[in-house]
């Protein structure tokens, strides 16, 4: 952070800034240009009250020089990070491949669904088993039961599998059956349960928000990161925009700006972004274009009668082919779609506790 005094501040005035600097128990260093005086400060700058500086007489501006979000910026971690879901990997060229329905239903249409996206390459299973919805009285997912299908059906097939928590309270619940924990858009800055999520240790996969900055997203990131867990995957899943022609405006240019922001990878969700599944093969490949760490992808074996979303869902057929091709691109972009675990000799996926089970 660095202090920009006001032309003509008097030596007086910049001692004081210097006395009150050290006071909140940071060193300082001054430097004296031909136009401006400037007072860098050293230390721990979560100790500095920027508003109490910025009032002092001969100060006309304090500004940070590191982003707020210390501990996801580039400056704190140069190196892209690898996120580990249960033996797949996500980032520094390991691109996720996550496909399944919105929310989990039956058991057996789970499973039919779950051997498809499998065959086609999909590496991560997702299925809602909470689901926010914007209506009271539409389907809320199927709770505990959702989750034992979901694991069952993740380790039948051997694939890691994602699903939301939409509540503090729920975090330890779904940690027992979930390899990777979801943040969704509406609780992108439900700060207890980023909070949460972060004290889990699980892999979290941080959606942006309808009408999050990537500013916004980044210091969501931060808040999970700061309780200890560096295991973060972000979600570009388009913002509100103006325009009926598609659910959401699919904000690609979002990639390669927070990739150059930030050491966590992104990946792109262009079932939510679109709405539609005539745009969604196109907008997976240009993610892929721009760079993205991995594709989420609705996938339903019979649309109409998905319990959510089904209008968005991609039919398996469907799914194979757009999995082939974004196979195509990555090997033109020199990236690889991460092997399962059982391919790999990864880790297996987290057991819940026999009683869960039950």
């Amino acid at each position: 952070m660095i202090v920009i005094l006001k032309n003509g501040a008097t030596d007086e005035q910049i001692d004081h800034v210097i006395r009150r600097v050290e006071a909140m128990g940071l060193q300082s260093h001054l430097s004296r240009g031909t136009y401006r005086t400037i007072i860098g400060l050293i230390g721990d700058e979560s100790l500095v009250n920027k508003e109490s500086l910025s009032t002092l007489p001969g100060v006309a501006q304090v500004i940070p020089v590191l982003p707020p979000y210390k501990l996801a910026s580039r400056e704190a971690h140069p190196e892209s990070s690898v996120i580990d879901v249960s033996g797949v990997k996500i980032g520094g060229g390991n691109l996720g491949m996550i496909a399944g329905p919105c929310s989990v239903e039956d058991r057996d249409r789970m499973m039919r669904i779950a051997e498809s996206v499998c065959q086609s390459g999909a590496n991560v299973f997702r299925g809602g088993a909470y689901k926010p919805r914007t209506s009271p009285y539409a389907f809320q997912g199927l709770g505990e039961e959702g989750l034992k299908i979901l694991r069952e059906v993740g380790d039948r097939f051997g694939m890691p599998v994602v699903t939301e928590v939409t509540d503090p309270r729920n975090v330890e619940l779904v940690s027992q059956y979930a390899d990777m924990l979801q943040v969704g858009a509406r609780n992108m800055q439900n700060f207890v349960l980023l909070t949460e999520v972060g004290k889990s240790r699980r892999p979290v996969l941080l959606k942006r928000g309808m009408s999050a900055t990537i500013a916004d997203l980044l210091m969501s990131a931060e808040y999970i990161l700061s309780e200890g867990n560096s295991n973060v995957v972000l979600c570009e899943r388009g913002v509100k925009g103006f325009d009926p022609a598609t659910r959401n405006l699919f904000d690609v240019a979002a990639v390669p700006v927070v990739q150059g922001l930030t050491h966590l990878p992104i990946i792109v969700d262009p079932s939510h972004a679109t709405g539609r599944p005539d745009l969604i093969p196109p907008c997976a490949l240009a993610g892929l274009a721009a760079g993205a760490d991995g594709v989420h992808i609705e996938v339903h074996d019979c649309p109409e009668e998905a319990k959510s979303d089904g209008p968005q869902a991609l039919l398996p057929e469907q799914y194979k082919q757009i999995s082939h091709q974004m196979r195509l691109m990555a090997d033109l972009l020199g990236k690889t779609v991460s092997p399962l675990a059982k391919d790999a000799g990864g880790p297996t996926p987290p057991q819940p506790p026999t009683e869960a089970l039950a």
